[in-house]
């Protein structure tokens, strides 16, 4: 942490040391407060993501913070720590024109508006299991495997079907299905599964519309999360929305526990030619040079308190 340190010339607000932080270590510390919340991001100091993804830090008077721009699994964005300290970050490196935004908290939107316009967004529920509460459902599925990309992209196609996955996507991953004579009636997967951060992310989990509650997701839910713990991972997670009772209930019965709220949503850079943050990448390293002599980035933050943004 550095000492307290505000710039004169811009209202008394506290000023942040900016860099570009490609230590895992160090990274898999600044993410740890808690892992459920940052499962993204710290899944992406995998070998083979964190070469597709951008972490940068921020320190200061205002608290830390981190923000992960990723490609590996398309466009996306992590924010966490102080809103302060996220808005120093944003300030200088938005990231690409578009993006999606897949783990913000309630308090960070309005610091993310500032450099972003938000889109189709969700306020949804972050759960995560350990070994030690895991409750396996009954229910008899079975691991699903690249032959079976045929049945898995029709299940999907049922209702807003995703891009089509590929044999190699389900190889990499954990999936399973249930079946009744022959025919796939529910699967669940994973978004990604990163042993160096001993966490999983599960996730597309969907049940034929004729054969809803039956509890066929959650026995999926349970063949993937089972696997995924006997691999070792530590911290199993997925992301729900709190209103649909059923699945959370389900999840529950499992041994997930309810953590943080997770804004989700398309985000836009609003500064598309990225001129404004050109600027002040300029201006925070000639501060930087002044300050201690260094070739960082030292700039401003501001709270949401700071000012009037609109909330969620």
């Amino acid at each position: 942490m550095t000492d307290t340190v505000y710039d004169r010339a811009t209202d008394e607000r506290p000023l942040f040391r900016v860099r570009e932080m490609r230590e895992q270590g160090a990274l898999d510390a600044a993410l740890s407060e808690d892992r459920a919340y940052a499962a993204y991001a710290l899944a992406h100091l995998e070998s083979g993501l964190f070469e597709r993804a951008r972490f940068w830090t921020a320190e200061g008077a205002g608290g830390t913070g981190v923000v992960m721009h990723a490609t590996a699994m398309g466009r996306t964005m992590v924010v966490g720590g102080d809103p302060a300290a996220i808005d120093a970050i944003l300030s200088l490196h938005p990231g690409p024109r578009t993006t999606y935004l897949s783990t913000c908290a309630p308090e960070h939107v309005r610091v993310v508006r500032r450099r972003h316009a938000l889109s189709a967004t969700l306020r949804m529920a972050r759960m995560s299991v350990t070994r030690a509460a895991f409750s396996a459902a009954s229910g008899a599925v079975r691991r699903l495997r690249g032959a079976d990309i045929g049945i898995l992209n029709a299940l999907y196609a049922l209702e807003d079907a995703p891009n089509p996955y590929t044999a190699a996507h389900i190889e990499l991953g954990v999936y399973c299905g249930a079946f009744e004579d022959g025919r796939l009636l529910a699967v669940a997967g994973t978004h990604v599964v990163a042993p160096r951060a001993s966490i999983a992310v599960v996730g597309n989990v969907f049940t034929h519309p004729g054969w809803r509650g039956r509890g066929l997701a959650t026995a999926v839910t349970s063949g993937v999360t089972a696997e995924l713990l006997d691999r070792g991972c530590a911290l199993v997670v997925l992301t729900v929305d709190p209103e649909n009772t059923p699945a959370v209930r389900a999840y529950t019965r499992l041994g997930y526990e309810t953590g943080a709220t997770v804004i989700e949503a398309r985000a836009g850079r609003r500064d598309p030619l990225g001129v404004g943050a050109w600027l002040r990448r300029r201006a925070a390293r000639r501060r930087a040079a002044r300050q201690d002599g260094s070739a960082e980035e030292w700039t401003p933050g501001r709270a949401p308190a700071d000012d009037g943004g609109e909330a969620l």
